[in-house]
Parts: structure tokens; sequence; C-alpha cells
């Protein structure tokens, strides 16, 4: 039985089920969270504001959007908030309603569920390994000219690469050249410093079929009260707030994303530091134990195990261990042997390599 029955990492309930310890046991490497936590104060400013949990929250959501247009230098029509970056995606093909999206593989399964869910056929090209998993350019323009909306992982997840700049421009444009949707996901480019981000935030306005979506719980390490938003043209974001149930997003989750807005560069070049410089431990150890990893550039590493290994083997020995891992082996384009884990801090990082050592020395478990 694999761990991810939802579909996703970060399920501690069933692995404390399946393992017998208490969740708050698990070094928890299948979701990809800031290992420096919430940023300093927030948790004592929301334990402060629980009284307020007895009036509704702002259904406009003003204030959050007013800082993100004042942070990001973008106008506040553009901006839609939502109860994680999921709900944006769902906005976008609620509003839209796409009859076909396209998705390329292997990426964050969502994409294809939720197209599934309102009724849309998806559509899939596979990422080339030779490209780290990403499609070649001209596959990707072609499955825009064959769908209705289609996603883009930037950095893509699992396997944390991104597309150039360059190669943006040339989507964004064939999705107005065929009147097709481009949805660039940035869920984790909060990660990867600022001059490294390629980003079609600042050209916006010359591409109205593009929407952009970004997560505030993964930086931030709240994935608890889910906070994400997405930016587009007024007229796409007016469409999907038209779409949005009034007070999805709760006042604890909006006043922490006021909060996180404040938190300050010293916390953001803490946590991009830190990402850096783990990730790069991480991708040397686990060269010297026959894994190889991918290039990534998010807080997550793609994973291939030694041959002799399996992802299911891996997860299970190692969650006997109290550690979780990801596997990636139901991914499209990947295969049994391929996991993701997060990048953590140094202690927990040592921790999982220390238990890799000890699992992969005592020889191949299926």
């Amino acid at each position: 039985m694999i761990l991810e029955v939802y579909g996703h990492g970060g399920d501690l309930r069933t692995a404390s089920a399946r393992y017998g310890l208490a969740p708050e046991q698990f070094i928890d490497f299948s979701a990809n969270i800031n290992p420096l936590g919430p940023p300093p104060g927030l948790l004592d400013r929301l334990s402060e504001a629980l009284p307020q949990v007895a009036g509704y929250p702002d259904p406009g959501h003003r204030v959050l959007i007013s800082r993100l247009a004042q942070s990001l230098d973008t106008d506040g029509a553009c901006f839609v908030i939502g109860n994680g970056a999921a709900e944006n995606m769902a906005l976008a093909l609620l509003a839209l309603s796409p009859s076909k999206v396209g998705v390329i593989e292997p990426c964050f399964s969502e994409y294809k569920t939720l197209s599934q869910q309102f009724g849309a056929e998806v559509i899939s090209v596979l990422g080339e390994e030779e490209r780290d998993f990403r499609a070649a350019p001209e596959e990707v323009e072609r499955l825009i000219a064959a769908c209705d909306l289609v996603f883009i992982g930037q950095p893509n997840n699992p396997n944390g690469v991104q597309y150039s700049l360059d190669e943006l421009h040339r989507f964004a444009e064939a999705g107005e050249r065929y009147g097709t949707y481009v949805v660039v996901d940035e869920a984790f480019i909060d990660f990867i410093p600022g001059p490294q981000r390629q980003s079609l935030l600042a050209e916006l306005e010359r591409y109205p079929r593009l929407i952009l979506i970004r997560s505030m719980t993964k930086f931030y390490a709240i994935p608890g009260l889910r906070l994400g938003y997405a930016i587009s043209h007024p007229r796409t974001a007016a469409a999907m707030r038209g779409k949005q149930v009034t007070w999805s997003v709760n006042l604890l989750a909006l006043l922490a994303g006021e909060i996180c807005l404040a938190a300050g560069q010293e916390y953001e070049q803490a946590t991009i530091s830190l990402i850096a410089r783990q990730r790069e431990v991480l991708r040397r150890e686990l060269d010297h134990l026959d894994c190889r990893t991918w290039p990534g550039e998010a807080n997550f590493l793609l994973v291939r195990l030694p041959e002799i290994w399996t992802a299911a083997g891996m997860q299970e020995a190692l969650g006997a261990r109290g550690v979780l891992v990801r596997s990636c082996a139901m991914y499209p384009g990947l295969g049994e042997r391929d996991i993701r884990i997060a990048v953590k801090d140094p202690a927990a990082c040592t921790k999982l390599l220390h238990e890799m050592k000890q699992v992969l020395a005592g020889g191949m478990k299926k």
C-alpha cells in the first residue's frame, strides 16, 4: 500500500497508522515546507487574533490584496486570493470552462485531477529526461495549440527545474496566438534567489491569457492555513473571483498573509540561503550513495535510487525508521526507483542521509 492515498505527501495520519508512530515523531521529507517554520512572531499574532474568529473574514480580501499589489508592484485588480494555490487552479478552470486541458508530465497531480473533476479532457506530453524532464518548446507549443488551457510548473514539481524566460515568452505568445490560457504555477518560485527567477510577472500586461499562480503556504510554512493567489488580466481575475465561494479564505489565513508579507528580507534571505546550501549537501551526499539527483532549484530534489531499490521499498524502510519520503513511481514519465525529498535543516538532512545509508547497506527491499 502506498502512503500517498490522497495523491500527495505530508499525510502524517496515514503514516502514523501504518508505522505505529505518533505524527509528531516523523521527520517529513514528503512535504516541501520551509524548514525555518513560520516567520518570527506569526504564531503569537495569530493567537492574539483568535477572538476575531467570532466575526466573518473580509470576503473581498482587501487588505491582503493591497499589500500584495504594493509588494509586487501590480494592479490590485489582477489578484485573486485563494484557499491555497489549488483553489486558484480550480477557479481558473471554473471561470474559463476549458474543454481540453494540457499538462506536461511529470507534474503536480492536481492539474489533471481538477481538470477531470470539472469535465475537461486532459492531453499530456512527456518531459524529456535529457532536458531534466522539461518538454521541448515545440512540444509545448503544439500542446498549447491543441488545448483551451495549459498548466506549466515553474519551477516544476517534482523535478524542480525552470523553463527559461525566452521559453516562457514563447509559450505565452503561443497562448495569445491560439486563444489558449497559459497557467504558470509558480508555487515554489520564492525559494529561488530573485535574479534567478524566470517569471513573466513584470510583463503580465502583454499577455491577457496568462495566469500566474503562487502559494504562500510553502515558503512561509503555513500549509495548515491554506493560502495562495493568482495574478492575471483584471478581466480574468474578475471571472475567477465570480466563481469563488464567499469566505473560502478564513480570517486567520488572511491575517497570516499580511504578517508574512511584512516578514522582511532577513527571513526571506535566510530561507533562500539555507535551501541552497542544504540542497547541494543533499545532492553531494546522495551521489556518494549511488543515487542520481536532478538539478532542481526549489526546496526539493528528485532522486533516482540505485538499481536494486524501488521507491516503495525505500519509502517502507525509511517510514519504519520515522522518516517519510515521497514516492514518485506514480508520476507519468518517472519510474519505480524515483522518489522526491524535501530540503530541510541540517539536523534533519543528516538524519535522512544516515537512515538511507543504513537502509541501502541492508540490501534490496521491494
